[in-house]
């Protein structure tokens, strides 16, 4: 019967130990100085050699010529090491020998001097599950055991035991193993097994272990015998249920071209297999391509990609319907695409309207410019006439860009607020610091434009200057028949008429919006007056008392 390849390629020496260099040096040099604790912690995700590394210690503290960092392998304490049947060194799983009368069992043992080694190794795995109670009953012997005794704890979770089993023990912490070193591993057991491979398809598997080797090599051993002696690509994607990175490429090239139509056939094809299996895939497919420096893909674009993908994956953690999520998220990433265009209309729009001011300060400066020949004085009269609706022409084009800005940051604050905007302002002109519109708003959408009147305000402040103030023409709107609704004109443009008041946006006194002041106008309150007088130096004579 063949072995599992995670037992065939057992490491068995410190020099077998892969990813884990650090911690083979440090229990190397204690062996080969004897400086040795009593007792030793071994912490790590599951399959990264804890377990492995403990047997080799044991065996390296039994060994006929050891202590030492490289046993001899040829003795009977180091044949019996590698069997599994040294007869002092005990194996026991606290996941399933947990309680207290376990442990005193344990404890018992340690009052007996080894049979035929020079110590007693008691090597207790998943040590987080034993109980409160067992953990209490081993503190002192765990503290102070006989000079023979040796404990090596192993745990996956060392957060869960408890500070006084902590502060006993030298702890080691077993990292993840690299992706790299784990995919190198992969190579030299295949090549030692005659086994053809592509590299990519270790590099999935590797990728698919997450760090753990024992985890990698299963999932090789499952590949070798589903591809029939051949490791490549197509056999591991479809073992694992994965996604093809080539098919990964296609589809992020759908959602950069807007594709949509692709991109659902993608999702029509793929649904069957896991949606978050496909969102982690897709991180890990930007993340290498950010690593790599891949030009088709920005810094921010996939910033923006990651967001949805996370927002994605949270959603599926919450019990949403998995393809809707995989539907929403790609189409979120093909949304994220759009911004770069909107940047792109930010600064066309800002280049108008620098164009649009340069090019009515020009027309300004001609007018102002004096004609050579002096008996064109009827000319020079007229001229200035025929040039301001020229210029006037091009300030009213400035003003309706700032118009259009101004519609846009409302957009931007709130989309409801700026659809009622838009569909109830209608510009009019900006003269002499004034910006006039006619508004035709009624009922609830009035009331919502008189909510976020300061928001309006404030906008048109920093778009067409602090000092701007807003005449608000109303106009009132009546129906002609059933099928047909038109704007009258204004009926009576006093203020004061109820055709206005129906329609106008500007907040009633009573109101919070209108209670906005001007900040250049606080300083003539009174209550701030009042406050300033307190705070305002007064001259003090201190005079010496005789």
């Amino acid at each position: 019967m063949s072995l599992a390849l995670a037992r065939k390629y057992r490491p068995k020496n410190f020099n077998d130990l892969v990813g884990q260099e650090a911690i083979a040096r440090t229990l190397s040099l204690a062996l080969s100085s004897n400086k040795l604790s009593h007792a030793y912690l071994f912490s790590g995700i599951r399959g990264n050699g804890k377990t492995s590394t403990a047997r080799i210690f044991a065996k390296a503290l039994l060994c006929k010529e050891g202590p030492t960092a490289t046993p001899c392998e040829n003795c009977e304490h180091c044949n019996m090491a590698n069997e599994g049947r040294h007869i002092d060194i005990i194996e026991m799983d606290a996941a399933s020998n947990r309680g207290i009368e376990d442990i005193k069992e344990l404890i018992e043992h340690t009052k007996y001097k080894p049979s035929i080694g020079r110590f007693k190794i008691f090597i207790i795995d998943e040590v987080h599950m034993l109980t409160v109670q067992a953990f209490n009953a081993l503190l002192k012997t765990l503290e102070e055991p006989p000079e023979f005794v040796k404990f090596i704890l192993a745990t996956t979770d060392p957060l869960k035991l408890p500070a006084t089993i902590l502060s006993r023990t030298q702890h080691f912490r077993f990292k993840k193993i690299p992706l790299k070193v784990v995919k190198e591993h992969l190579s030299y057991i295949l090549n030692k097994e005659s086994v053809e491979f592509e590299e990519e398809a270790l590099e999935i598997i590797a990728r698919s272990g997450q760090g753990s080797l024992r985890d990698s090599l299963t999932l090789l051993d499952q590949a070798i015998v589903y591809s029939g002696g051949m490791v490549d690509t197509k056999t591991v994607t479809n073992m694992l249920g994965i996604v093809d990175p080539s098919t990964l490429e296609k589809l992020l090239d759908f959602i950069l071209q807007k594709d949509k139509r692709n991109v659902l056939d993608f999702i029509r094809n793929y649904a069957d297999f896991e949606a978050e299996m496909i969102i982690d895939e897709l991180t890990i497919y930007l993340k290498e391509a950010l690593v790599s420096g891949n030009k088709k893909y920005s810094t921010i674009l996939i910033d923006r990609f990651f967001r949805s993908l996370s927002e994605g994956k949270t959603l599926l953690n919450i019990g949403a319907n998995s393809e809707f999520v995989l539907t929403l998220t790609l189409f979120k990433m093909i949304e994220a695409t759009n911004i770069l265009e909107i940047d792109d209309m930010i600064a066309k729009l800002q280049s108008e309207l620098s164009t649009s001011v340069n090019s009515a300060n020009q027309k300004t400066s001609e007018v102002k410019k004096e004609p050579k020949n002096s008996d064109l004085k009827n000319d020079n009269q007229n001229k200035p006439l025929e040039t301001e609706p020229k210029n006037s022409e091009a300030a009213s084009q400035n003003s309706e860009l700032k118009f259009k800005a101004l519609l846009q940051k409302i957009y931007d604050r709130s989309y409801e607020l700026g659809e009622i905007f838009e569909k109830n302002i209608t510009f009019i002109d900006f003269k002499d610091n004034t910006l006039t519109w006619e508004s035709t708003v009624e009922g609830e959408e009035k009331k919502k434009l008189i909510a976020g009147w300061g928001v309006i305000k404030l906008f048109v402040q920093e778009i067409f200057g602090v000092d701007t103030k807003i005449n608000n023409i109303a106009k009132k709107k009546v129906k002609i028949n059933k099928n047909q609704e038109n704007d009258l004109p204004p009926i009576n443009e006093d203020k004061n008429s109820q055709e206005q008041k129906g329609s106008c946006i500007m907040p009633k006194g009573d109101t919070q919006a209108s209670m906005d002041k001007d900040p250049k106008e606080l300083l003539n309150e009174p209550m701030i007056q009042e406050f300033i007088k307190h705070f305002e130096p007064k001259r003090v004579i201190v005079k010496q008392k005789v």
